[in-house]
């Protein structure tokens, strides 16, 4: 019998926020008990620390530099392979549920059906999710006001006082994770006993804002919370130039810090819970042992790390590292914690191999069912703020870029990447070697611009009335002052 998969991603989620990696305060039995039954990848890092870069390298196991979307409003450009359309083209119904960040917003990667709730940009106006809250009369002003320019320019001062923490303005079964969840539900309940089926649920959350609904909103107590590895009391002199990102970050205290980590441990712990859903579904359907689980992000969070929150800033560990854990059929090789270093690009081939198909051309990642070592070095890259990279080892990571220049870290002496020894010439050998390796790399292909085309094809959508959908979010949240947080 062929192998059901089920990938579970998450949005902007750090690595070390699971119960399983060591957090004592944050609550995640469910995605601990998957970690039970798999294997747990303490060194997995995204390609791009950004949304749409990332996941199309998931589903291609190809770098940035290869399939050339470089922000999130491009298109994966035609010839790209996915695994989605691999298993589709050998008989697998193909699904996926929540967030995709595609242009255009239901771009066909090789999945049957879409039912889609998007945060960002046109697709908001285009997807099921948004069509429903519409319909029901229902706006997410709380999450409007952070991610649409047009209102977060007039958002109140406690938006800016709490850096987007608070209570969602949504009833708690109209929240994206929720609708998220119950739609997932769904699609597993269709899943035939002989399948093959393929299912990518992904979760915007707990991207900012950091907004659980009524009944989650105060699963933490903020006095009671650690501040995670990393924090500072002030920024450090190296990040100065990015105090204004998307906040400005030099107000930010232990108070502050503590309520949005409250806040996102919360949307953290209600996924958690949908999640297990979905896990107990399979198993009283008698799938859950032989199928391929998957669950991870498309990229990390400061959470206060160098006193910065989000994401916009150098590529420092909690932004390119990311939680994989991965349940392999028959719980083979069930609660071992792997050290290798390994990448989203690594997930591709995982997924063909597991399924018995073999990749359509060479692919830069790794076959995760194969234990041995991973990668001697993975690599990220970004076109954020002008061309930067970083290459990681066990124990150096370089950072370069031709605006801020090269930084070198000693992770074994300097795990929270706080003293660049670029010029010490200690480090002399390890810098050489890693400048090497990222020639090396960079020499593989040509870097290709940003593809984008909005008349790609794409799978059907019944979804229409953008413009009235518009315009039913304007009105609320000018009629509806946000004021959760």
């Amino acid at each position: 019998m062929a192998t059901n998969v089920l990938v579970i991603q998450a949005d902007q989620f750090r690595a070390d926020c699971l119960g399983v990696a060591g957090n004592r305060d944050v609550r995640t039995p469910h995605l601990d008990r998957l970690a039970a039954d798999g294997v747990r990848y303490r060194d997995a890092y995204a390609p791009f620390p950004v949304c749409t870069p990332s996941r199309y390298s998931l589903l291609s196991g190809l770098h940035v530099r290869q399939h050339g979307g470089w922000t999130n409003h491009c298109t994966l450009a035609p010839g790209v392979e996915t695994f989605p359309r691999a298993l589709r083209g050998v008989g697998y119904r193909t699904a996926a549920v929540g967030k995709m960040h595609f242009t255009p917003t239901y771009l066909d990667v090789g999945y049957d059906h879409l039912a889609l709730a998007e945060q960002h940009g046109p697709g908001r106006y285009d997807d099921d999710y948004h069509r429903e809250l519409a319909a029901a009369g229902l706006a997410p002003v709380t999450d409007l006001v952070d991610q649409e320019h047009e209102f977060r320019a007039s958002a109140p001062q406690s938006y800016w006082d709490s850096y987007g923490a608070g209570r969602s303005n949504l009833p708690p079964q109209w929240h994206s994770t929720t609708w998220i969840g119950e739609r997932a539900r769904r699609e597993l309940a269709n899943w035939t006993d002989d399948g093959p089926n393929l299912l990518h649920v992904s979760f915007i959350k707990p991207h900012h804002p950091f907004d659980p609904p009524d009944g989650w909103d105060d699963a933490y107590d903020p006095d009671a919370l650690t501040p995670l590895p990393g924090w500072t009391d002030t920024i450090p002199t190296a990040d100065r130039g990015h105090r204004r990102e998307y906040f400005d970050y030099e107000p930010l205290d232990l108070p502050r810090l503590r309520r949005v980590m409250a806040h996102y441990y919360a949307t953290i712990t209600h996924l958690d819970h949908e999640v297990g859903r979905l896990l107990d579904l399979l198993a009283e359907r008698g799938l859950y042992d032989d199928t391929l689980i998957v669950f991870t992000a498309d990229h990390g969070e400061y959470l206060g790390f160098h006193h910065l929150l989000l994401k916009d800033g150098p590529m420092y560990d909690p932004i390119v590292k990311v939680p994989l854990l991965v349940k392999f059929p028959g719980r083979h090789r069930a609660g071992e914690t792997s050290t290798a270093l390994v990448s989203l690009i690594d997930i591709a081939p995982t997924v063909l191999s597991t399924c018995g198909l073999r990749q359509a051309a060479p692919l830069p990642g790794n076959d995760l069912t194969d234990p041995a070592p991973g990668h001697d070095c993975v690599f990220a890259e970004d076109r954020r703020h002008g061309v930067a990279g970083m290459a990681r080892t066990g124990e150096y990571k370089l950072l370069w870029s031709d605006v801020a220049g090269e930084a070198l870290f000693d992770l074994t002496a300097d795990p929270h990447e706080l003293t660049n020894v670029v010029d010490d010439p200690v480090h002399g050998e390890a810098l050489r070697r890693l400048r090497e390796t990222v020639a090396r790399w960079a020499l593989f292909d040509a870097t290709p611009p940003t593809y984008l085309d909005h008349d790609a094809p794409r799978r059907p959508s019944v979804t229409g009335g953008r413009a009235a959908r518009r315009e039913l979010f304007a009105h609320a949240v000018a009629e509806q002052p946000h004021t959760s947080c």
